[in-house]
């Protein structure tokens, strides 16, 4: 067998590809963002599945390790299977009711009127407010003795003032509603960017081969915002389903648990029962389903891309 040579065993040396300055000081400037990030959002996630594998109970105590003992309690609870329904019925309640607010205000605003640009303004007010004032103010409007049953009552809708939080069927609608006003006008927002972006002279061809409004809309504004509702569905329904800050504020989860959602019923769990680590495997559970939901989301329901259409 001849003996390597000093041609062949260069040849042999690994050679390593060469990073430039600029990707250098690239990964510089995004690695604090990264260590946030794993700071933020990767330590609280492990530790959040560590605790759920442990028996603690309150926080800083200690427990032992007990498997998936918490992850079989929690779901043989017929209380967080009925929290996870509710929380399904939410999520598509403000799906659709901010939705069509959405493309409402959107399409207004689209239009040419006087005081257009101050309606642009002053539309993202309910967004920029703070939840504790938007909780009081709507909490004095819907009141016994607030404008709304005032408004009722008067009119003859009404007999008697409607209690809004007093049974589950109405609060639950109220906190939706609530919530969707509190909501819409970022959608409302995103729209009309999106609108905006869509050539006018789609619309001048469709009216010179006769198309009415209705078609106009099916034919040419839905296919043009498809990629648009694609986004905000999913943003939109992980944000929905994790909102706490307002039924919490509203209702407390009443009456009689109506207004439970898994959010609500984790915080209860771990701040009112005292059973961190059943409320930390409830987190991971929800984790898990938010994760599942939107790989189905991704694969399904993802618009069609340039090359895919080519």
């Amino acid at each position: 067998m001849p003996s390597p040579t000093v041609a062949n065993v260069r040849r042999r040396v690994v050679r390593w590809p060469r990073v430039s300055s600029a990707t250098l000081i690239g990964y510089a400037f995004v690695m604090p963002l990264m260590l946030w990030l794993a700071a933020t959002i990767l330590y609280p996630l492990v530790a959040s599945v560590a605790l759920s594998l442990q028996n603690i109970k309150i926080i800083g105590s200690t427990g032992e390790y007990v498997g998936l003992e918490n992850y079989s309690r929690i779901l043989e609870s017929p209380r967080f299977g009925e929290a996870l329904q509710r929380s399904a019925i939410w999520v598509v309640g403000n799906a659709v009711v901010q939705t069509v607010l959405a493309f409402a205000a959107a399409l207004t605003l689209k239009q040419r009127f006087v005081g257009n640009r101050l309606a642009r303004i002053w539309i993202i007010l309910s967004w920029i407010v703070p939840t504790v004032v938007v909780v009081i103010i709507w909490r004095w409007l819907l009141s016994a003795s607030g404008i709304v049953n005032y408004a009722l009552v008067n009119l003859g809708i009404s007999s008697k003032p409607i209690g809004f939080f007093s049974t589950g069927d109405t609060a639950f609608a109220s906190v939706i509603l609530i919530n969707s006003w509190r909501w819409f006008p970022f959608n409302a927002v995103i729209f009309l960017a999106a609108l905006q972006r869509i050539p006018q002279e789609l619309y001048e061809a469709a009216s010179v081969d006769g198309a009415t409004t209705v078609r106009k809309f099916f034919h040419i504004t839905l296919p043009s915002l498809r990629p648009v509702l694609f986004v905000m569905g999913l943003i939109g329904t992980l944000m929905s389903f994790n909102v706490f800050d307002v039924i919490w504020l509203l209702t407390g989860g009443g009456p009689s648990g109506a207004t439970t959602t898994l959010p609500v019923l984790i915080y209860e769990t771990a701040f009112k029962r005292y059973r961190l680590s059943q409320a930390a495997a409830m987190s991971v559970t929800t984790g898990v389903i938010l994760l599942i939901f939107a790989a189905l989301f991704l694969r399904f329901l993802s618009p069609p891309s340039d090359t895919d259409e080519e």
